[in-house]
């Protein structure tokens, strides 16, 4: 079927924190919200719902796709969309990048990146392909604040890091390991998945291009914050 492959970046982070993901063509935009979600540490995403608020902004449409309502928007000559009644497909090839801002208090920008279209994906959800560092949790103060969090995370000998270890918890903070985002994204289905084009054994993934059932194992770390000089 249809399917696009794009990258999702974390603007302003560094070393910086990205994820590869195909999915099939069709999804609204409340879907690559659930996406981006799902292979980050936030909780908005299906199937908890709208914990904070969030916006794609396509300003060469002059359109805001939000799951908000957007004060003056008429004299701000922005036309407001409900992400689950609009489709990513138009916008996504015709302009190759989306900006989605997550959380105006924390203020989480993304960018979404189309990278490739293919037709040998057969899957009726989502597969995180590849990426690199661990993601934020949620309410940790922006970058910032994440840094900061690091830092007491992974030092043993910080008087509050049995704390933050537990509020890190609470929040469903997780570091990076793509099989438990694959996982978690498969669940995010709305195409029907092609089992007679998959090689599979009752249904268990014996082999495919894109999602193997026998993955290789993956190294979990959290990323060091880059002196600055």
């Amino acid at each position: 079927m249809k399917s696009y492959i794009i990258k999702i970046e974390l603007l302003n982070s560094d070393p910086l924190i990205w994820r590869r993901v195909i999915m099939p063509a069709g999804a609204t935009f409340n879907r690559l919200h659930d996406v981006i979600q799902s292979v980050t540490n936030f909780q908005s995403g299906y199937p908890v719902g709208d914990y904070h608020l969030y916006e794609f902004d396509l300003k060469e449409e002059n359109i805001s796709v939000a799951n908000f309502e957007i004060a003056h928007q008429e004299s701000l000559k922005v036309e407001v969309r409900k992400p689950k009644g609009l489709k990513i497909d138009k916008y996504i090839e015709k302009h190759k990048e989306i900006i989605y801002n997550y959380d105006f208090g924390d203020n989480w920008q993304f960018i979404v990146r189309f990278e490739d279209i293919v037709d040998d994906y057969y899957f009726g959800y989502p597969t995180l392909l590849d990426g690199a560092e661990t993601s934020p949790p949620e309410d940790v103060g922006g970058l910032s604040g994440f840094y900061e969090f690091l830092k007491v995370y992974q030092d043993e000998k910080h008087p509050e890091h049995d704390e933050i270890k537990a509020w890190a918890k609470e929040q469903g903070f997780e570091e990076y390991d793509p099989e438990r985002i694959n996982d978690i994204i498969k669940n995010l289905s709305y195409k029907k998945t092609e089992w007679d084009k998959i090689n599979h054994d009752r249904y268990k993934i014996i082999e495919d291009k894109y999602r193997k059932h026998h993955a290789k194992p993956w190294v979990l770390h959290v990323p060091q914050r880059r002196k600055v000089r």
